[in-house]
């Protein structure tokens, strides 16, 4: 397993666990961030990403990003 943040741009992967606090967990399964989901990374910037989850696109900085494993 790896953080979220080593996906590269335009890669599909699977969440395979969220690591955190429990609000923080709760937080990202709101978002649509639930294991066994699969999320494509649009773009990365300095380890902030924009992913599309779903059929949504989220912006997630890198603190949050690397609480998402893959």
């Amino acid at each position: 397993m790896m953080p979220l943040t080593m996906a590269r741009a335009g890669e599909t992967v699977t969440i395979r666990k969220i690591t955190g606090l429990d609000e923080v967990r709760q937080h990202l399964a709101e978002l649509g961030f639930v294991v066994d989901t699969d999320v494509t990374v649009v773009s990365e910037v300095s380890g902030n990403l924009i992913v599309q989850v779903k059929d949504s696109r989220v912006a997630l900085d890198k603190t949050m990003a690397n609480r998402i494993m893959i």
